[in-house]
């Protein structure tokens, strides 16, 4: 068996001796050196090429996103970040970090915590720096698919991911015109860190984006993004479609969930929906995209190619859930011929 060669990059030896007690015992991983700020860890990795990083954001000499900018110009590597802060973990996931980890809270158990690491590990080693560097880059509107010639009021998309996620969502939605058909969205990420998603696509959008509160109407020309620890679900009423959002156990391991969106839109949408499937570890949302291919719906799963970790959406194929896949780039003028067909 090939061991995961990690590195571990952080400023507090406690914070090192527990991630290196914990990956010694997993008989697929190794520790391959510690640093303890980012100018040692630079050099460090250039000479060692470990297969997975996981580095601490803030620390001295040189910041961890520095880091991250200058080692990914020279070795592409798998970096996971470790950090309570929001904003900082989105620059770090914008400027090549393939994963984070949030920092434990103090009620959190440390085996619970460990498990998020090792299991953030396994996924990072496994995922397509590839990708990852090619989505960063600024992609084209979708001129293919010409303009929005249509509207519906009673139509949704419906968009779910994990893993490499954060900027495939955004190269999807970025280019999407304002007056698109509501649309929702599901991207395991824990609490807080959703609010802070949701303002960087607000700004980057044309349609208007907000994270999910329980009750909220969505209407054309939104993007509502599931909130960290909660299910999101989408209903209907007489005025329309509307949100819900509530704490509640874990689906598939995660919450939020993309199986539960997927269900809920394929329950209360049927044939009036998309749904899209993107890059992440994992079969999250294959059912429930599936559900809604059964209930008439147009599915699109993202390609191996384009992928950060192509687990769910093979996940999703392999089942027959989709009915197209296709690159990442090319998903946006998809969305807008298949609303421009709909009668």
């Amino acid at each position: 068996m090939k061991q995961i060669r990690v590195m571990l990059v952080d400023d507090s030896p406690v914070f090192i001796s527990i991630l290196e007690s914990a990956i010694e015992k997993e008989p697929n991983m190794q520790v391959a050196g510690k640093a303890n700020n980012g100018l040692d860890a630079l050099d460090m990795a250039l000479k060692l090429k470990p297969d997975v990083i996981i580095c601490d954001v803030q620390m001295p000499k040189m910041s961890g996103i520095e880091f991250l900018k200058r080692l990914l110009q020279k070795y592409q590597v798998p970096v996971v970040v470790v950090s309570s802060t929001p904003g900082v973990t989105l620059t770090a996931l914008n400027n090549g970090a393939v994963d984070f980890i949030a920092k434990p809270a103090a009620t959190e158990p440390r085996a619970e915590f460990i498990q998020r690491v090792i299991t953030t590990i396994n996924t990072a080693a496994s995922s397509n720096m590839g990708a990852k560097m090619a989505v960063r880059k600024e992609q084209k509107p979708p001129s293919a698919a010409g303009p929005l010639l249509r509207a519906p009021s009673d139509f949704v998309v419906a968009i779910g991911a994990s893993t490499g996620g954060t900027d495939a969502i955004l190269a999807v939605v970025r280019d999407l015109p304002e007056n698109f058909p509501g649309t929702v969205v599901t991207q395991h990420m824990p609490a807080g860190f959703t609010a802070m998603y949701a303002a960087r696509l607000n700004k980057e959008c044309k349609m208007k984006v907000d994270e999910a509160k329980d009750g909220m109407r969505l209407q054309p020309g939104q993007i509502i993004l599931a909130a960290g620890e909660h299910q999101m679900r989408l209903l209907r009423d007489s005025q329309g479609f509307f949100v819900s959002s509530k704490k509640g156990p874990k689906v598939n391991g995660h919450i939020p969930s993309v199986e539960v969106l997927f269900e809920s839109v394929a329950d209360v949408a049927k044939n009036r929906s998309i749904g899209v499937i993107l890059t992440g570890m994992g079969a999250d949302g294959a059912d429930g995209l599936l559900t809604m291919r059964k209930a008439g719906a147009f599915t699109i799963g993202q390609d191996q190619k384009t992928s950060v970790v192509y687990g769910m959406p093979m996940m999703a194929f392999n089942k027959g859930a989709v009915t197209k896949q296709m690159p990442l780039d090319q998903i946006t003028a998809e969305l807008i011929r298949q609303v421009n067909a709909v009668r």
